[in-house]
């Protein structure tokens, strides 16, 4: 009978309430403001772009637009003035494409190698590489540049997209290496040592044991480093030459131009065609960022 009684009673559900306290308020009101800080350009943009300039100049930047067109943003892509050439930031998007992808694959390869052969291989002066990788990433660029131009002139690379590509990867190195040697020194050496008693090399060991597990940071890395080179504006103005400027020269240029009517909705949607890909990967990839720092990235 008392087995039975028990069987009926159902167990109570403490329910959290909500309690408005005052410290919940000003978390709340902080995080609005902030949102309304970084979203507000944003939304000005994008409501520019969607203008007629006869609508702009009534001066109402944060109306609603009373006649959406999506002629800027044909002109932006297709034939906005970017210098002599009136051919839109088409041109610079696929440059920039074509410097990001190797930009990125490249120094991701060697960064991880890296970071592996300091973590576990460690090679003699392994401590003085690494501190003078360290001291390249507090060198600022603009100090760089010059000697960089001659060196790459005397080896036929200047002006040319080897030569953009070769750039972003010495400066990625000191940042990469220092991602995945930490990452890497979070991982058990006992699996390294079962690997070198099975057999397994330097290669061998990267390849199967190595890259496998390093999932969430290539992700951090990837993100970094493509957001990184595809906002660059100085050195793919200087290295990349006229024939491989990026899409953020090109994009200057259109915005800067004094050629005629300052066009106010093109300019913002070119602005906004040019951080499209940087947005949508953080809105992709924003939850592999976040875990790929956890497992590891500041770790060491």
């Amino acid at each position: 009978m008392k087995q039975h009684m028990m069987q009926h009673v159902k167990p109570r559900v403490r329910r959290s309430t909500l309690r408005l306290t005052p410290a919940r308020i000003g978390i709340y009101a902080f995080l609005f403001g902030a949102a309304l800080f970084f979203l507000l350009p944003l939304y000005v943009m994008l409501v520019t772009s969607v203008k007629t300039m006869e609508e702009i100049r009534l001066g109402n930047i944060f109306a609603f637009p009373l006649q959406v067109t999506f002629e800027p943003w044909r002109t932006a892509w297709l034939s906005a003035c970017t210098g002599v050439a009136c051919e839109g930031i088409r041109t610079g998007f696929w440059n920039s494409i074509a410097i990001v992808v190797p930009s990125t694959l490249l120094p991701i390869l060697l960064g991880a190698m890296n970071g592996y052969a300091l973590s576990f291989w460690r090679p003699r002066c392994a401590n003085l590489l690494f501190g003078i990788l360290m001291l390249g990433a507090f060198i600022p660029v603009q100090v760089m540049i010059f000697p960089l131009v001659r060196v790459l002139a005397s080896l036929g690379l200047f002006s040319s997209l080897t030569g953009i590509v070769l750039i972003h990867t010495i400066f990625s190195m000191p940042v990469l290496t220092l991602l995945f040697r930490n990452y890497y020194a979070t991982i058990p050496h006992e699996l390294f040592q079962a690997a070198r008693i099975d057999g397994g090399g330097f290669l061998r060991i990267f390849v199967q044991l190595m890259l496998p597990m390093s999932t969430p940071i290539i992700v951090v890395a990837a993100i970094m480093q493509v957001t990184g080179v595809w906002n660059d504006y100085i050195l793919g103005l200087i290295f990349a030459g006229r024939e491989n400027l990026p899409m953020t020269v090109q994009l200057n240029n259109v915005i800067n131009t004094t050629t005629g009517t300052r066009l106010y909705n093109v300019n913002m949607a070119a602005t906004i065609l040019t951080s499209l890909v940087p947005l949508t990967l953080y809105f992709i990839s924003g939850r592999w960022f976040v875990r790929g720092i956890a497992a590891g990235a500041v770790k060491g």
